[in-house]
């Protein structure tokens, strides 16, 4: 399939994935093109800022650190960076030069193999870097009054934005996918569980021992830390991080149940519709990504302070709840992905052998 849709030497138009038809379609390559061309506008727009900061200019660049925000509403001293860090600069441009190949590929093998692997690994990659589960923390904590840099909030959203395009383009411009099956596929018993497990952790591992620490207990950490704790944390933030990551967990129940493949009868103008796949499986599978990366790198840098002994195990013991949070964010993560694997194997069954013959 070329790039215009239409078959080689022919004259007759194909599909989307070069099949010909024999009845000329003049929007058959429209979805990888819509993507293609919101995948650019993405990566433009992006290049164009880093430009703009390489020759200067500091609109929405920010120079604070996550961990001691000063002046985080004028990007701490943003405007007096003369020296631009590299990734932030002449690298993310080389980056956005990948990027637009892979927009390329995508568009110029349409519906091959291997057309979609570059924009899957693009998509893989903004989403990594965007780091989507400091959103889910950051911004009720934002909302609630905490001081928050919202250039960097409104960096990472944009970096979502931009994963979500390229998986986008990815699925528009795969290979033939054989039909989906009608109606609610049931999924695998292992599924059920792991999406259990998904649910519960974040309740018993995360809200539990906040909640506590909010109401001024200190479970499983020192009364040093839990003067910190309130000090730094007023009441309104800390309901909104408690909550907010075990109600985000409940969302999980949705690739497990009817809900989460056909929209419920109470849901005007969608009731009984079949969910689209990628509404489920692209949030999902970026908590999970997320998730499981946040929980690596934590347990990394966490044993090797303890190697370097900056670290010492009678820390870990009275603060033993915070060493614990970390294995509770990689196993969140690790139960995810298993859970959103399930549904997509469910969800993509094919109804019968003629479908698959068909395909």
């Amino acid at each position: 399939m070329n790039v215009s849709g239409w078959s080689s030497g022919s004259g007759v138009r194909g599909d989307r994935y070069g099949r010909e038809s024999g009845v000329p379609t003049a929007g058959a390559a429209d979805p990888t093109r819509r993507w293609a061309v919101a995948s650019v506008a993405f990566v433009v727009g992006a290049m164009a800022l880093r430009l703009y900061w390489i020759a200067g200019g500091r609109w929405a660049y920010t120079a604070c650190d996550r961990t001691a925000l000063v002046d985080p509403a004028g990007g701490c001293g943003a405007d007096r960076v003369e020296a631009l860090p590299f990734w932030a600069g002449w690298g993310a441009v080389g980056v956005g030069v990948a990027l637009a190949m892979a927009v390329v590929c995508a568009v110029r093998f349409a519906g091959r193999r291997f057309a979609a692997t570059p924009s899957w690994a693009a998509a893989a990659l903004l989403l990594v870097v965007a780091f989507p589960l400091h959103l889910l923390f950051e911004i009720p904590a934002a909302v609630a009054g905490r001081p928050s840099d919202w250039r960097d909030l409104g960096a990472r959203l944009a970096l979502v934005a931009g994963g979500v395009l390229f998986a986008g383009l990815a699925n528009a411009s795969g290979p033939p996918r054989p039909p989906l099956a009608a109606g609610y596929r049931p999924v695998p018993r292992w599924t059920r569980l792991w999406a259990y497990v998904a649910v519960a952790l974040p309740v018993v591992g995360w809200a539990v021992p906040h909640a506590l620490w909010v109401l001024d207990v200190p479970f499983g950490i020192s009364e040093r830390e839990l003067d910190d704790i309130q000090q730094n944390l007023s009441t309104p933030t800390g309901v909104a991080i408690t909550l907010v990551p075990p109600l985000a967990g409940l969302l999980v129940l949705g690739l497990v149940q009817r809900w989460g493949q056909q929209f419920p009868r109470w849901v005007p103008g969608l009731r009984g519709r079949p969910v689209p796949r990628l509404l489920a499986l692209i949030p999902a599978g970026v908590v999970a990504l997320a998730l499981v990366t946040y929980g690596v790198l934590s347990v990394a840098v966490f044993v090797g302070r303890l190697v370097t002994g900056e670290l010492r195990w009678s820390d870990v013991g009275e603060g033993w709840a915070v060493a614990a949070t970390l294995l509770v964010f990689l196993g969140w993560g690790v139960s995810l992905g298993v859970t959103t694997t399930g549904y997509a194997l469910a969800t993509g069954r094919v109804r019968n052998a003629d479908a698959r013959r068909s395909a």
